[in-house]
């Protein structure tokens, strides 16, 4: 077929102007695009250039460390890596999981599930590995996993002093004791890096350091890390022979107010997270409180001293050893006839006790209490701590006044029996309590008179000599005064007191002549035979009491009295 050669040489004209124009236009569409993105979105694409290889990392900042009164480390953060996935970006292979979860000491298949969860954007893998599984991650160069640096908190002690000092979670936030009630001291502040990683999200380079992280401050505590190791030793050995329920032990300088040692049994491991129960973890010597039974009696006895209703020679007779206040008998544990002042703190006398508070308006004896530390904070700021119970002297019946004088109606934690002690112990002072180490001793509140405090010592320390209810408290060397406590527990709901549940306690100070220490012992619900406090709670204060002075080189302040083994419990077990 034959065609004309003039319409061939029309359309390649139309044809060539339209191209033109085209590419004319596109040439504009593009000089435009380039103008806007250039000169009105650049920050924007430089960013998300960046993007693709830059990253900002956050720095972790070291927790403070804990340690004793002389610089022993009683916790410390040690850095660790934990392994971590993004699973939008993983790229592996089934040798690389099977690799990797035998590392970790996971499931090949849990493994598996958490890498290509596309939903996620952040799954941690395994935390706080040690140094050699970390490298031996990297060197599996999977995409999108990699390694984080952490802290593991550890303590050294384990669980001598897990009670003071608590644990922090997996985080390195604290969850009880010190690293709880002092997180925001031992916690520093984060940091930040700028870095460029490459395509699979390995740091190759680091470009500037954004924010230094501020490691957190180091806590010195009042603790004596000796002292502490033996109060633990001790009452873990007394609650097992005497088959007790739990046990606390608090031992305190007098001379300042500083907490030298605090054990509770049962006890934990703070460096095993995963064997914590919520039942041990509690530090009873602040958070639980009980009746201090007999323990009470001297501060009776000091408030009467103090307004002049007694000295310590005025008799009280006591026969036939019970005391009917309206429908209520008082009882003693014999009939002990006509005894002085000294001799109802010596032989625990409830009878006596009952009618030296009846003689004191219930205000006076109320102000006493108060001024000694019951019913309020003891000041050392631990969390979870109890303040007991003190009720108002105007709801005080004479029968709750008359049992009050020997400690029932009202509830104490052992840290408050403790430091309660110590104004017989420093001349009538009583200090503020401290678990931190103090450079400036703080100024005491004049609870009694020295001459009264003096007394009551003389009267303390006659519990402890033959004769008295807390022989078995007695330490070679030393000259020793305290007083055995022991009461029924009570029921739950309150409705009445059990009859074969105890509380046994012993409180003293040491040496007499120039007091260093007091030491305050419980045991919770003896069950081996013994319950007296003076049977079951003064041993445990003797070896406790011998231990520390010798520690702390106390000299000796009664040479004669060699104690060269322990009384029968037979001999004196009242109180």
């Amino acid at each position: 077929m034959w065609r004309d050669s003039s319409s061939l040489s029309i359309l390649p004209a139309w044809r060539s102007r339209l191209l033109v124009m085209l590419l004319l236009l596109g040439m504009i569409v593009l000089a435009v695009r380039a103008i806007y993105l250039q000169g009105f979105n650049k920050d924007f694409l430089q960013q998300q250039g960046q993007s693709r290889y830059s990253r900002v990392v956050e720095l972790n900042a070291q927790r403070g460390k804990i340690t004793d009164r002389h610089g022993e480390v009683l916790a410390i953060s040690a850095p660790v890596k934990s392994v971590w996935a993004d699973p939008q970006k993983v790229s592996v292979t089934p040798e690389q999981i099977q690799a990797l979860a035998r590392l970790i000491e996971m499931d090949e298949e849990v493994v598996r599930k958490r890498l290509l969860d596309q939903r996620k954007r952040f799954v941690y893998l395994r935390r706080q590995l040690p140094p050699e599984i970390a490298a031996g991650i990297a060197s599996l160069n999977i995409a999108g996993v990699y390694l984080k640096r952490e802290f593991y908190r550890y303590y050294p002690t384990g669980e001598v002093a897990a009670h003071i000092l608590g644990f922090t979670d997996i985080d390195g936030k604290g969850q009880e004791g010190v690293e709880l009630g002092w997180e925001d001291v031992l916690t520093g502040e984060h940091g930040s890096r700028r870095v460029i990683k490459d395509r699979i999200g390995r740091v190759i380079e680091s470009v500037e350091k954004i924010r230094s992280p501020r490691p957190g401050q180091n806590l010195a505590l009042s603790i004596d890390s000796k002292i502490q190791y033996l109060a633990h030793r001790e009452l873990k050995r007394a609650v097992k022979i005497n088959q007790a329920k739990a046990g606390s032990v608090v031992v305190l300088d007098t001379q300042t107010g500083e907490v030298l040692g605090l054990a509770n049994y049962p006890a934990y491991n703070p460096n095993q997270r995963s064997s914590i129960r919520p039942g041990k973890t509690r530090n009873r010597a602040l958070v639980d409180v009980f009746e201090p039974g007999s323990t009470l009696k001297p501060f009776a006895v000091a408030v009467a001293m103090e307004v002049g209703k007694i000295n310590a020679d005025t008799l009280f007779h006591t026969s036939p050893g019970l005391l009917k206040i309206g429908n209520r008998t008082i009882r003693d544990v014999r009939n002990k006839g006509t005894i002085t002042a000294s001799q109802v703190i010596q032989e625990s006398s409830n009878v006596g006790a009952a009618k030296i508070a009846l003689l004191l308006p219930p205000q006076t004896f109320w102000e006493m209490l108060s001024r000694s530390g019951f019913g309020m904070p003891t000041g050392l700021s631990f969390p979870g701590e109890s303040t007991g119970v003190l009720r108002p002297y105007h709801r005080w019946r004479p029968i709750e006044q008359a049992t009050m004088s020997y400690g029932h109606g009202i509830s104490v934690n052992l840290m408050q029996l403790a430091r309660a002690y110590t104004i017989f112990a420093a001349d009538g002072q009583l200090r503020p309590a401290s678990l931190l180490k103090q450079d400036v001793v703080p100024a005491g509140q004049q609870v009694i008179s020295r001459e009264t405090a003096q007394a009551m010592s003389r009267m303390l320390e006659m519990a402890v000599q033959p004769g008295g209810t807390g022989m078995q408290a007695r330490v070679s060397g030393y000259r020793v005064a305290g007083k055995t406590g022991t009461a029924h527990k009570p029921l739950e709901g309150m409705r009445g007191y059990s009859k074969n549940r105890y509380i046994s306690t012993f409180v003293g100070f040491a040496p007499v002549s120039n007091p260093r220490l007091v030491v305050a012992v419980m045991i919770d619900e003896p069950s081996a035979g013994q319950y007296f406090g003076g049977a079951v709670a003064a041993p445990l204060f003797s070896q406790v009491m011998s231990g520390a002075l010798r520690h702390l080189n106390v000299p000796h302040d009664a040479l004669g009295n060699i104690v060269t083994s322990p009384l029968p419990a037979t001999l004196r077990n009242e109180g």
